[in-house]
């Protein structure tokens, strides 16, 4: 346990002025109808005490998580299993830039972990701020390239940001640059939980060199930088731990890749003394995550939600969804939060939704429509999400959509 949470020193005046000001500015966004403030307020906060960050953390053990996918979900998969040792307080809608954060651990005076999600050009500045106890890195691809710059920056920033960190680092053995990037740090616990995606990790990160495949391993023939051995790992349905035991991951979230982010929550459960079985047990009561996975009645039909923003996100989606005819709704949108560049959808293999009726929306649709032709899969551009689901043949529909698109089928579907 940190000495920081048995004795927590008390908020300066400014900050407790930061904190007043930004809970009233979130207030007031939320009264005009403008989402839940959290940012706005972490803003007004922020400006009045640019320390408060630090301030409001100093009391708490904390676990940073960032990753290309899968962090929102791991973050509430953490956060529901440190619950068995206190109150945790987490940003579990997502707002993970410096403000959302701000806003977060300004309700969390008696919380004893927090749990926070971290986008990824924000993790160093974070860190250095918050102190964690544990950060999990979970993957690295491309996305939002107009934003976040390429993946091999991204590693190298982690990597600086991270270097000699005292947190224990809980990182994915299987993403090379993931390891790069953790590789800097004392204290790394290596979890093997595959890597779908590999087609932002064939160059070796340490010397540009090719990486060699074999099996499960990785390595560079070039400069020896290679897979190290992990202590945690998926099998099939189950968690091995550091001693061998096998403990089973029953979730109600749908995936392989919802089991390899239960099963790096398990490991970093661990570091703050939750046993695997207790973990596992209290990430069963997920069901859905800020939306994701939702089955909603829209128009008196059953539409399941799902998010994908990157072409290592839509993979794994794609392997979530029931088998043809389902029919399918795709969404996508190029606004800021998306990234703005829509070249990514040459990456997808949307072959592998050939057999369904697949309706598209959105206001990149004709981007989208160009990409389904070049791909040989029969789809109709509809105007809106009302034409799509009127115009699709029976059974639950699989809605697929990335940030913004998601965002917007949730506010009509009233999700």
């Amino acid at each position: 346990m940190s000495g920081n949470a048995a004795n927590p020193e008390p908020l300066s005046a400014r900050a407790k002025l930061a904190v007043t000001a930004g809970k009233a500015a979130a207030a007031v966004s939320r009264a005009a109808g403008r989402g839940s403030g959290s940012v706005i307020g972490g803003r007004v906060a922020l400006k009045l005490d640019p320390d408060l960050l630090g301030q409001l953390a100093q009391h708490l053990d904390v676990v940073l998580v960032s990753a290309t996918n899968g962090k929102t979900t791991t973050t509430r998969l953490i956060a529901e299993a440190l619950r068995a040792a206190g109150p945790v307080v987490s940003n579990a809608l997502g707002a993970n830039m410096p403000a959302g954060i701000t806003s977060a651990l300004a309700g969390g005076s008696e919380s004893k972990y927090a749990v926070i999600e971290v986008d990824e050009k924000y993790l160093a500045g974070v860190a250095r701020d918050t102190s964690p106890k544990a950060i999990a890195l979970l993957n690295l691809s491309r996305d939002q390239l107009d934003r976040a710059a390429e993946t091999r920056m991204l590693a190298e920033k982690w990597r600086e940001g991270l270097n000699g960190s005292k947190a224990v680092i809980i990182a994915n053995a299987d993403d090379p640059l993931i390891v790069w990037a953790a590789s800097s740090s004392p204290n790394v616990v290596w979890v093997a939980v595959g890597q779908e995606w590999k087609d932002d990790a064939w160059s070796c990160p340490a010397c540009g060199g090719v990486l060699q495949r074999p099996g499960d391993d990785w390595f560079c023939g070039e400069c020896g930088f290679r897979r190290p051995a992990p202590s945690w790992a998926l099998n099939g349905d189950h968690v091995l731990d550091p001693h061998g035991s096998a403990w089973p991951i029953r979730l109600q979230l749908p995936g392989r890749a919802n089991k390899a982010n239960a099963a790096t929550s398990a490991a970093v459960a661990a570091v703050f003394g939750v046993p695997p079985q207790v973990a596992l047990e209290r990430m069963y009561q997920v069901q859905a995550v800020a939306g994701r996975y939702d089955v909603v009645t829209f128009q008196g039909r059953e539409l399941r939600l799902l998010l994908a923003k990157n072409p290592a996100g839509w993979l794994e989606t794609f392997s979530l969804i029931d088998q043809p005819p389902a029919p399918v709704i795709l969404s996508v949108n190029a606004r800021g939060a998306d990234g703005t560049d829509t070249s990514w959808l040459w990456d997808v293999d949307y072959g592998r939704l050939a057999g369904h009726p697949i309706m598209v929306i959105g206001d990149r649709k004709l981007d989208l429509a160009v990409r389904l032709e070049v791909a040989g899969v029969d789809f109709r551009v509809c105007e809106t999400l009302d034409e799509a689901v009127t115009v699709a043949p029976p059974g639950q529909i699989e809605l697929i959509a990335n940030y913004t698109a998601f965002q917007d089928v949730r506010r009509r579907v009233g999700n």
